[in-house]
């Protein structure tokens, strides 16, 4: 297993919709590789994307909650329906470090989802693991917390993410460099 950076934002690949899986022989190892990089950043889900690889794919855990008591691996998931009310939590994300707010969300879920096992499941979520669903499902989708909020609310951010774009692009750039040394 590998931690892998987590993506930040800026990266052209977290503004796209992601892929359906198809192939799924090697998914076992990048969600091993998922769990890894998540839990060495501290965070309860990450999406794909999140690690550059453009897959309907995401990974949560909240079993430090009363909530679950399993991890849980969704694929090509759709989110169903909605229910209950919205509610407001304040939500941080992986690909904007140091940045939390407090964003809206319907309490429950009905999703339709595939396993690692590539079978078809449906099931109902509510409360935290609805939440966090709902924050990856945007991830895959190309959406960000702060897509989510009012402008008096992004313009807080402005600054930070100013400067986590210009950095995520200062890293890419470093990369294309080392791959134009980079001679077989």
């Amino acid at each position: 297993m590998a931690v892998i950076d987590i993506v930040k934002y800026g990266n052209s690949v977290l503004n796209r919709r992601c892929s359906p899986v198809s192939q799924f022989s090697s998914i076992e190892f990048i969600v091993k590789d998922m769990f890894e990089s998540m839990y060495e950043a501290e965070g309860i889900g990450l999406a794909a994307n999140q690690i550059g690889l453009n897959l309907h794919l995401f990974i949560v855990d909240v079993t430090h909650t009363d909530e679950a008591d399993r991890t849980h691996v969704f694929i090509n998931s759709e989110i169903l329906s909605y229910h209950g009310k919205n509610t407001l939590f304040q939500e941080g994300c992986l690909s904007l470090p140091g940045i939390a707010l407090n964003v809206e969300r319907p309490e429950k879920i009905v999703l339709k989802y595939q396993t690692i096992d590539q079978k078809w499941h449906k099931e109902k979520f509510d409360g935290l693991l609805a939440r966090a669903i709902q924050h990856e499902m945007d991830h895959l989708n190309g959406t960000f917390i702060f897509d989510r909020v009012s402008q008096t609310e992004k313009i807080k951010y402005k600054k930070e993410l100013k400067e986590l774009a210009a950095d995520s692009k200062n890293k890419q750039k470093i990369k294309n460099k080392s791959k134009e040394n980079f001679v077989i």
